[in-house]
């Protein structure tokens, strides 16, 4: 098992909420129970973004509007040029 960024159910038991918040600024968290693997722990953000992916491959052959409604929505204000950006980013012209 090659994992980056492990915490153990020892140290989780011992340091709590802390080592996790502590791990999760390398990215995920691989919890190990007994040596092997048993969850993974996501930042939010990250949860997010493997959402919106999932959501936008459930409707790859559906219309513009289905697409839209698919969207999880967004808790964070966006200016127009931010959203703009956004949209020129995710085009694959």
């Amino acid at each position: 098992m090659n994992l980056q960024n492990v915490l153990t159910s020892a140290e989780l038991k011992r340091r709590g909420i802390a080592a996790i918040e502590q791990a999760l600024q390398h990215g995920p968290v691989h919890l190990l129970k007994r040596n092997r693997s048993a969850a993974v722990v996501l930042s939010e953000q990250h949860y997010q973004q493997l959402q919106l992916q999932a959501s936008r491959a459930s409707v790859t052959n559906a219309s513009a509007l289905d697409w839209l409604l698919a969207l999880p929505p967004s808790t964070i204000p966006r200016s127009k040029a931010v959203i703009d950006a956004e949209l020129l980013a995710e085009r694959n012209w």
